[in-house]
């Protein structure tokens, strides 16, 4: 009934294995592929046609993380995988970056990819399994995908680069002294395509050997993939590459002058109302039967690109006069926002975000449900990209995976500098709002997130700046890399390499390639410039703010006190009445953890130290020979019990209340009185004795050490 084709290597560690024929046979393409015991099935189908009119390649990817891989039931009402999360939409991006560059150019047939986690064992991370069964999966498809492509994860420990460390390391890689990266990178037999990075300030020689490291160990699975497309592949698609060299010509000669104006002019609105103006004027001279070519869009492209990228690879200034070297100009202001906790605007040419930071509590940290269990997040970034930042009208909606990524990549670039979570038992969020963008918005995040979050008092480990590199590279071999690249640039040239980090090394490291890959010759430049640019935006910055602020007057202040394990039930109470009434009480917000750690938090000093010494009367355990200011709380015929520490209540013997006989307490003591004692120990029961009459009442002082201080 099956015709299955299964291979298998020696991985790592592990035994990575590649199967097809059982499962999903009416896709194109289905690949069930397994390294240890999680697997992933990656399912490819395409259309056998374009669309009408379609002048784009529609290629969408989808990965997703069943909850029973891992023998959970999903966290909410529903119980069921609903919206995508951060990791499935951040591995959905991983799949495709390095993917889309690899179809045959001029294929617009619609294709969908779809990488489903069957089984998760919690040390192979399922997102390289889906990279990899993806690859296999649109080999054998038939699609004209050049590939394939392999990946590996990366990291860095004790000096060493590691193959796919176990997902625990990288889970907790904030709080492992030890694991110094965390670096995915995929790419073809040749060369590298794509890499995503989280570091702890690794040096440029450090994140390039990772790469290498990774380009080369990746080899296995790709001789694999094509191993296995050898025994199952089925024929390919019957595609020829369009031959559009008539129509750019006619392209060409209608309209290149007036491009060639647009692109010299210096501002970008006015350059892009220019191009339209030359796209519309080029297609006014074509035929009908030219306009209804769907590769038309593609020769205008091709004219803009053939200007923009022959200037530059000629040794001609870039479309705004810059040399390849130089960065904008930078504005960095703070403190522009009144009431926030810490704000900065940070402009880079034309490229600006307003940046936002807030402070909060424990009860703020974010809750990830995710298939390696449940975890806690205290630092959030949230980026957002506004239709009129590049003078649009558009829809406004929920966040794209546009937004999500460059949040995410501007999150591993700052989360490498910030304080323990002991040291600031804050949890921070930061938002980018991007207002004005051509080009590396993500960057501008990250710088304008770094003056933000020292705005706010935040005492990270070093200030943070970012920068976006390009490429041209021709076929000819000649090559031009660019620091601090334009929106046309990214969209003309062949590469977004963005690389942030502090004066010390990088903290994150984002690679795009639009061509079938680049040498380590070309990214050793591009490390080196982007080392340049970046020293450079943090001198600028350090004019604005080089070290943390005080705390805004309207940020919470939190202390933190730590307790016993065994001491934690008391603090809470029975059903959370203790815990109520320290809140009700002091007007604090109180946080417990499970390994005993509180956070008192309230704008309000009085609140927090009335909290603190709720807590600690009940937590701390009185010392003998101590003298406590007690309350009387009933008086017998042989003493008075007295509550001197917390809750706690001891004896005062009538023996021990005053330096002669009394007959009964009630002599010299009232219920409700306030009184000083001393703990003289405890008595074969466990019961507190105390003692007054060597206690003066009024100071607080024993008797004797009154009498020394009168001698003294």
């Amino acid at each position: 009934m099956f015709n299955v084709t299964r291979k298998s290597i020696q991985w790592g560690k592990d035994t990575l294995t590649l199967e097809s024929g059982k499962i999903a046979r009416q896709a194109d393409g289905s690949v069930v592929a397994t390294l240890g015991e999680t697997q992933v099935m990656a399912n490819v189908t395409f259309a056998k046609s374009a669309k009408a009119g379609q002048d784009f390649f529609p290629l969408t990817v989808h990965y997703q993380e069943k909850y029973y891989a891992a023998g959970k039931i999903p966290g909410g009402f529903f119980k069921r995988e609903a919206r995508p999360s951060e990791k499935e939409t951040l591995v959905s991006r991983l799949i495709d970056r390095p993917c889309r560059p690899l179809f045959v150019e001029g294929f617009k047939n619609e294709v969908l990819v779809m990488a489903t986690v069957l089984s998760c064992d919690l040390v192979n991370d399922p997102d390289i399994v889906a990279m990899i069964a993806a690859s296999a999966a649109l080999t054998i498809s038939g699609v004209p995908f050049m590939g394939p492509i392999g990946a590996a994860r990366v990291g860095f420990s004790k000096g060493a680069y590691v193959l796919n460390p176990p997902m625990d390391d990288m889970t907790h890689l904030r709080g492992n002294p030890e694991q110094r990266l965390d670096l995915v990178v995929a790419g073809t037999k040749d060369a590298v395509m794509m890499v995503e990075s989280e570091a702890y300030e690794l040096s440029e020689d450090e994140m390039l050997g990772a790469v290498k490291f990774g380009h080369a160990q990746m080899q296995p699975a790709i001789d694999l993939i094509i191993a296995f497309a050898e025994a199952c592949a089925k024929e390919p698609f019957d595609f020829a590459p369009p031959d559009i060299s008539a129509l750019y010509a006619k392209v060409k000669a209608a309209g290149e002058a007036q491009m060639r104006a647009a692109f010299a002019i210096r501002d970008k609105q006015e350059r892009t109302n220019a191009i339209d103006a030359a796209s519309a004027a080029i297609k006014a001279a074509l035929t009908a039967e030219d306009l209804a070519d769907i590769n038309l869009g593609s020769a205008i492209k091709k004219l803009e690109s053939s200007i923009l990228r022959g200037d530059i690879i000629s040794g001609g200034a870039r479309i705004d006069g810059r040399d390849n070297k130089t960065v904008r100009p930078i504005t960095a202001e703070t403190g522009i926002l009144p009431r926030t906790h810490g704000s900065a605007l940070f402009t880079r040419g034309e490229t600006q975000g307003l940046v936002v930071t807030t402070l909060g509590t424990g009860e703020d940290e974010q809750i990830i449900d995710a298939l390696n269990g449940n975890s806690r997040s205290n630092f959030l970034l949230h980026y957002n990209f506004p239709p009129y930042s590049v003078g649009e009208v558009g829809r406004v909606g929920s966040p794209g995976r546009r937004e999500i990524g460059h949040g995410k990549l501007a999150w591993r670039a700052l989360q490498a500098v910030l304080p323990a979570p002991t040291d600031f038992p804050y949890t921070i969020r930061v938002v980018s709002e991007i207002t004005e963008s051509n080009g590396s918005s993500s960057m501008a995040s990250v710088c304008g997130g770094s003056l933000s979050m020292m705005d706010a008092g935040v005492p990270l480990k070093a200030p943070v700046a970012g920068v976006a590199m390009g490429l041209i590279l021709e076929e000819d071999g000649r090559w031009a890399v660019l620091t601090d690249i334009l929106g046309d640039e990214d969209h003309l040239g062949d590469m977004d390499f963005k690389v942030a980090g502090t004066a010390n090394g990088i903290t994150t490291m984002q690679m795009d390639i639009k061509v079938a890959g680049i040498t380590p010759e070309i990214m050793a430049q591009a490390l080196a410039q982007a080392k340049d640019g970046r020293l450079h935006i943090l001198g600028e910055m350090n004019k604005s703010i080089s070290a943390p602020q005080a705390f805004s007057e309207y940020a919470p202040k939190i202390e933190t006190l730590t307790i016993p394990t065994d001491k934690i039930r008391e603090v809470i109470g029975s059903g959370g009445k203790v815990i109520r009434e320290i809140v009700e009480v002091s007007g604090a917000k109180v946080d417990i953890n499970d390994d005993g750690v509180i956070k008192i938090a309230s704008n309000d000093q009085k609140a927090i130290k009335k909290a603190y010494d709720m807590i600690w009367s009940i937590v701390a355990e009185p010392e003998e020979g101590h003298v406590y200011t007690g309350k009387v709380v009933k008086l017998v015929d042989f003493g008075a019990f007295v509550n001197f520490f917390g809750k706690r209540d001891g004896l005062v013997h009538v023996s021990q209340i005053a330096n002669k006989r009394l007959n009964h307490p009630n002599e010299a003591l009232k219920e409700g009185q306030e009184v000083k004692v001393k703990l003289l120990g405890f008595d074969d029961r466990g019961k507190v004795r105390l003692g007054m009459k060597m206690v003066d009442q009024e100071t607080g002082l024993e008797i004797a050490e009154k009498k020394e201080e009168a001698e003294a």
